[in-house]
């Protein structure tokens, strides 16, 4: 022991400690804060679509291309019972009716297009052979009959001034 005492201001403890008014913490386990904002590197990563039951598809790329199916191997074209169908069938091609009108109103066509019409065309008109249907042509109205509307030019109109 020490032969002398330093002096101190401090008291020591008299009596019994006074119970605090609030209870002390208890360890209680803290959960991770909730942050604020989206986490770093949000801008460049794919959002993920959260979809009811959809759970293969959570990982799929939509840039990967579509998923249709295709054919590898072309299908042959249709062929017809009668020529009466296949004659039906040209005749309602909406194709072969827009590269007409385009070449009737002298727009420039691509020979695979220009192609196209005419085989088409050959193709109908050996089908109205079979059939027995002769082309349209363009009719003419004949010289015999007389129009009425030309008598109208043929009036001069001096005579009736004097």
């Amino acid at each position: 022991m020490p032969s002398r005492s330093k002096k101190t201001r401090k008291v020591g403890l008299i009596g019994v400690r006074k119970d605090p008014d609030r209870k002390p913490r208890t360890a209680i386990q803290q959960s991770k804060k909730k942050g604020k904002g989206k986490p770093s590197g949000t801008r460049n990563t794919q959002e993920q679509q959260t979809g009811g039951g959809t759970s293969g598809k959570l990982n799929t790329d939509p840039r990967h291309g579509s998923k249709k199916p295709i054919q590898l191997v072309q299908t042959e074209t249709r062929k017809f019972a009668n020529p009466a169908e296949e004659l039906a069938a040209l005749e309602a091609d909406a194709k072969l009716m827009q590269l007409l009108d385009k070449i009737d109103e002298e727009k420039p066509v691509s020979k695979a297009e220009q192609r196209y019409v005419d085989d088409k065309l050959e193709r109908h008109r050996m089908l109205c052979e079979l059939l027995g249907i002769e082309p349209e042509e363009d009719i003419e109205e004949d010289d015999d009959e007389e129009d009425p509307l030309d008598k109208l030019d043929a009036i001069n109109m001096d005579e009736f001034k004097k």
